[in-house]
């Protein structure tokens, strides 16, 4: 299913669905508050930038700009600015299900969708919470996605992410998969749980996935930002201290990966809305009191082991797909170069001009159809060469 890109009109039925969250979960006086400090932004500061930095010659503006449109432009300011200067305990109600799965609801009805072509439903079990979904729920799917979606550990949702996620499910349909489906864990985030937490549920998401999956072969691990940190450390944890070593998943997709939660090479670029004294307070606390910066287990980029990375390294490689502007693409690139000194099959797909999470995020973005699925057509044709398609059930 693949709907139609992100309107104005999107973006105001957003903001409604958004209001009502904000006072019940934050409080009418902190909202008003919030948005009244960023006003300032919104009103004069953003809008000069924008002029300023786009009235120069192409050439003297940041690579992003250089390629976005005024719509894209505008919201990745305004993203950046949020990440940097709105606390997280507000931004959380930004993706939570509450506000993203009506809105959803409202994009399918807008797109004259009545009736969802993907089935999925909650996993909601002791130690687990999820979203599954697949083609036709009759049937056994011939290939599983295991995804874990970003937010810097502090926010973010998978019910922010069905529509990409659906999208990628309908595009492996399309690619010639029998019967795709796809399993979104529901991590819990930073401060009501620290590490070990969501390696842990990651873990029990993927007993989960093996139970639904016909071999594990046919997994595909994926996440892009912290989502994809927690996911690097499931593969390290998988292949070290659990009983599942002959198990490991047949490939690996990471978009974006957070691999080294406090680094000094995660700085500020003029492209990327990420901020890098907030990565350090997200990063900080999911690192909690009980683990060191430099464990490998809390912080992938960190171990440097080349017999535990080939160990962990799914049967059929990795691919990795970023923005060359990224504040995580120095340790994107590090982490990469590792695995490829393992022997792993490694396949980096880097883009100049790109922010970070740039292929999910085009999806909503992007003016054409081609643009906007890209990333997807790229991540889904890697999945094609490594995770051979059947029409076994």
């Amino acid at each position: 299913m693949i709907l139609d890109q992100i309107a104005w009109s999107d973006c105001f039925i957003f903001l409604l669905f958004l209001a009502p969250q904000l006072i019940i979960h934050v409080g009418l006086i902190r909202t008003a508050a919030c948005a009244i400090r960023a006003l300032p932004f919104l009103v004069a500061k953003m809008p000069y930038q924008l002029v300023r930095e786009r009235l120069r010659p192409r050439s003297q503006r940041s690579p992003f700009v250089q390629q976005a449109t005024l719509f894209q432009d505008i919201v990745v300011r305004i993203v950046r600015y949020a990440f940097a200067c709105i606390p997280a305990h507000i931004g959380k109600v930004f993706f939570s299900k509450g506000v993203a799965l009506p809105f959803f609801r409202f994009r399918m009805l807008r797109n004259g969708v009545l009736r969802c072509p993907i089935f999925w439903k909650e996993v909601n079990r002791e130690g687990l919470k999820g979203i599954y979904m697949i083609d036709d729920e009759t049937r056994r799917p011939d290939i599983v996605i295991y995804y874990a979606h970003g937010g810097g550990f502090s926010m973010g949702s998978s019910y922010f992410y069905i529509e990409f996620l659906m999208a990628w499910v309908h595009m492996l349909k399309a690619a010639g998969y029998s019967n795709p489906a796809l399993f979104a864990l529901e991590y819990t985030l930073v401060p009501e749980a620290t590490y070990p937490t969501q390696t842990q549920e990651a873990l029990a998401g993927y007993r989960y996935v093996l139970s639904i999956a016909p071999d594990p072969s046919r997994i595909v691990i994926s996440g892009d930002s912290a989502g994809a940190t927690v996911m690097l450390s499931l593969l390290l944890c998988l292949s070290k201290y659990t009983s599942l070593k002959d198990k490991k998943p047949g490939f690996a997709v990471m978009i974006s990966p957070w691999a080294t939660i406090i680094s000094d090479k995660n700085q500020n670029t003029p492209s990327d809305y990420l901020n890098a004294e907030s990565l350090r307070l997200y990063g900080g606390q999911y690192i909690g009191t009980k683990a060191s910066p430099e464990d490998a287990m809390v912080s992938p980029g960190h171990n440097k082991d080349i017999i535990w990375w080939r160990k962990a390294s799914p049967t059929n490689g990795w691919f990795f797909i970023h923005g060359a502007e990224e504040v995580f693409a120095p340790e994107t690139r590090d982490l990469i170069a590792l695995l490829r000194s393992t022997g792993s099959n490694v396949v980096n797909h880097e883009e100049r001009g790109w922010v970070h999470a740039w292929p999910v995020v085009k999806l909503f973005l992007c003016n054409n159809k081609r643009d906007r699925l890209s990333g997807l057509e790229r991540m889904t044709e890697m999945v094609k060469e490594r995770i051979p398609r059947t029409t076994a059930n």
